[in-house]
């Protein structure tokens, strides 16, 4: 874990604590297997992120209590599913750097247990006793599979606009990201523009990282971001750099790269498609665009008092753009 979160997580080490130890009693079962590839996810599922900005939203907002920390556990097990469901998806043989569940178990484990952690969600939604915590998180679950299923129909055609892209990763990665904060201010406050406000928070906090994120597949580190560079361009996934690339660029330039990466990008081809992005200011936009983003999340927070956890909550977003993985 880098040093920049775990100065974030500082104000938060006793609510961290109490997260992990009802994390684990959600999780657990009476079945080896489960409980051996759950072991295997908890060992290797990062950095808690998205259970953090639970935490974070429920400390800005009140005084974070059961309820929050249930809901912190379900957002990491839902997020956790989605993963497990898209490397069998996407074949993919790593995550994080480490085997993916598909490559270790196979494909049928890997979707059962996706399935197990998505059940696990349901069941401990209900032991909030909200129906609104529930509806947030069927709405986000809902919305996390159309923006995959987007995505998977643009990559047929590589021919997505700014707008359609935008709004698909605000589907595909922002509606959790804005769950985890809407869903920590609902557990400890009753005021309802603290639930607008964390939501709005959590949704251009969102959009920032996959942007941010989509840029790490243009001069990220391999090693420590877990998958191989141009690793969107051989899943022929357009993002914000090529798109806008692609609206500056003649017809001509377009159809050549558009067709490279149909048929398949070579490894020698990445450095061609990335020098492309570059020459046309892809990547200089979508900074600008991730810059913008997060701009509209810290706005949000300056409605707040100035507190510890209001600026562990800034110096987030400034990870969030900042990070190498």
């Amino acid at each position: 874990m880098t040093r920049r979160i775990k100065e974030i997580q500082k104000p938060f080490l006793a609510e961290l604590k109490e997260y992990d130890r009802v994390f684990k009693e959600i999780m657990s079962s009476n079945v080896t297997l489960i409980d051996t590839v759950v072991k295997y996810i908890v060992k290797h599922k990062g950095k808690n992120l998205r259970p953090l900005l639970v935490l974070m939203s429920g400390k800005l907002t009140g005084t974070p209590n059961n309820n929050t920390y249930i809901v912190a556990s379900i957002v990491e097990m839902l997020h956790s599913a989605t993963l497990v469901h898209d490397d069998v998806v996407d074949e993919a043989e790593l995550r994080r750097g480490f085997p993916s569940i598909n490559a270790a178990w196979k494909n049928k484990i890997a979707v059962l247990i996706g399935d197990y952690l998505l059940s696990k969600c349901l069941i401990g939604g209900t032991k909030t006793g909200s129906l609104e915590v529930m509806n947030i998180l069927a709405d986000s679950s809902k919305r996390l599979s159309k923006g995959e299923l987007l995505q998977i129909e643009k990559s047929r055609s590589l021919n997505i606009t700014e707008e359609e892209f935008l709004g698909m990763i605000s589907d595909k990665t922002a509606a959790l990201i804005g769950a985890a904060s809407e869903l920590g201010a609902i557990t400890s406050s009753d005021d309802e523009n603290d639930r607008k406000n964390m939501k709005k928070f959590g949704e251009s906090l969102g959009i920032a990282f996959q942007i941010h994120d989509d840029l790490l597949d243009y001069y990220g580190n391999q090693k420590l971001v877990g998958k191989p560079i141009g690793n969107d361009f051989k899943d022929k996934k357009l993002t914000l750099p090529l798109i806008h690339a692609f609206k500056e660029a003649s017809k001509k330039e377009v159809s050549i790269i558009k067709k490279k990466i149909k048929k398949g990008v070579k490894r020698k081809e990445i450095k061609e498609i990335i020098i492309f992005a570059e020459k046309y200011n892809g990547i200089t936009y979508a900074q600008a665009m991730q810059d913008k983003y997060a701009k509209e999340a810290k706005d949000v927070l300056n409605l707040y008092p100035d507190s510890d956890v209001k600026s562990a909550l800034l110096k987030f977003v400034e990870y969030v753009i900042e990070r190498s993985m």
